[in-house]
């Protein structure tokens, strides 16, 4: 984690005043917890637009609290690499985005900074933990976000705002500077309104030339059933089927896959690592965490490090699994949203059915909307995706 001694400002540029957000006033929809008068854009395909950035990640000099009341004012002495690429690339940081407390949950219901709210589908969640990016992005405070995805982070916020989000592979972006919830599943990347947007980002953060489009000649394989990463089988879900009559006019050829399940529960590996993350403060703290938070950390206190090794053993070969299609496609819900007041532990693991297999996986993953396109590699993916928008839009 970074120092507390504030610096400057990335790359010679200065953020204007600080001012808190407050509902009911320019973001009542709680997406913003400190927000920024923009500074000057540098130039290039990113200029003039404006980032939201999860406040789990740090900004040098600026308040970045990771959810939490324990850092409520903690100041970075440092900025994250990912957003120093993105400034790099001209993006200009016009906030930092609420969150799941300590990114650990899929509602972005936080009890310090208030439930992040659903522009596009009032009354419901906007998923979580990258809720405050996406509710930015959707209620026109932002044009791009800057997230994490350790379970379903970036793509289940996305799809409940109806925006596009990639959870690129494990590895891809620089986690630095961003604080950890399970390191061997952790992931940065991009949010925004077009698959366009996403894959300048992406192309900013890794260095990399945006892919060309390309889904005609693929063999996509849809999932109708997830794999569970440990515990029992996971029932069907057929909601991606209403995507292949666009995938045939593409010219891709669909089929029924499955991905087989890891050789033991992978589970204990996240909660492990949780616990590991937050062993400064938990248990010491633990009443200065929120109720959700703080139960999952009491579970995670149980795992014994044998336990952990046996799963990270299930990751390593789960991981060497090589899948005999081009592309994966499946729901990034596959449901009805629920209410932005529904109790999170209930919900969690329906709404990730989908999605944390491919954070175990560490595979790269897009949601469009609900249409989630899946890979090993960030490539393929990024380009079946601006293929579909250049289709569909």
């Amino acid at each position: 984690m970074s120092g507390d001694c504030p610096r400057p400002w990335p790359l010679g540029t200065r953020p204007g005043p600080v001012r808190e957000a407050f509902a009911g006033m320019a973001d009542p929809y709680n997406a913003l917890i400190t927000e920024l008068e923009p500074a000057a854009a540098r130039p290039g395909p990113l200029q003039g637009k404006r980032l939201a950035v999860k406040d789990l990640i740090d900004t040098a000099g600026v308040r970045t609290t990771y959810g939490s009341r324990i850092y409520a004012d903690h100041v970075p002495g440092r900025t994250a690499p990912a957003v120093e690429r993105l400034v790099a690339a001209g993006a200009v940081v016009v906030g930092k985005a609420n969150l799941h407390e300590f990114a650990w949950g899929v509602t972005s219901q936080n009890p310090w900074y208030g439930t992040v709210r659903n522009p596009a589908h009032p009354g419901r969640t906007t998923g979580g933990s990258s809720g405050g990016n996406a509710a930015a992005i959707a209620a026109g405070l932002a044009d791009l976000g800057l997230g994490t995805d350790t379970g379903c982070s970036i793509r289940l916020p996305a799809a409940a705002c109806g925006l596009v989000g990639l959870k690129p592979s494990w590895g891809a972006v620089p986690t630095a500077g961003v604080f950890p919830l399970c390191p061997t599943f952790d992931t940065v990347g991009p949010l925004a309104r077009t698959v366009a947007d996403v894959a300048a980002m992406w192309s900013a953060l890794t260095g990399k030339p945006v892919p060309e489009p390309r889904l005609g000649g693929l063999t996509v394989g849809l999932l109708t059933r997830p794999p569970s990463v440990g515990g029992p089988a996971l029932p069907e879900n057929r909601a991606a089927e209403a995507y292949v009559a666009t995938f045939d006019e593409l010219g891709a050829h669909v089929r029924e896959a499955v991905i087989p399940e890891p050789p033991e529960d992978t589970w204990p590996l996240f909660f492990f690592e949780a616990a590991e993350s937050h062993r400064a403060t938990f248990p010491a703290r633990a009443e200065e965490y929120g109720a959700n938070v703080r139960r999952k950390l009491e579970l995670a206190q149980a795992l014994s490090p044998d336990e952990a090794a046996r799963a990270r053993d299930a990751v390593r070969r789960w991981r060497e699994y090589r899948p005999d299609v081009d592309l994966y496609a499946a729901p990034v819900i596959g449901t009805q949203l629920p209410p932005e007041d529904c109790d999170e532990l209930e919900v969690r693991l329906p709404l990730s059915a989908f999605l944390r297999p491919f954070n175990v996986l560490g595979w790269a993953a897009i949601a469009i909307g609900d249409l989630q396109l899946i890979a090993p590699t960030d490539e393929p993916v990024l380009a079946a995706a601006l293929a579909w928008e250049r289709a569909t839009a």
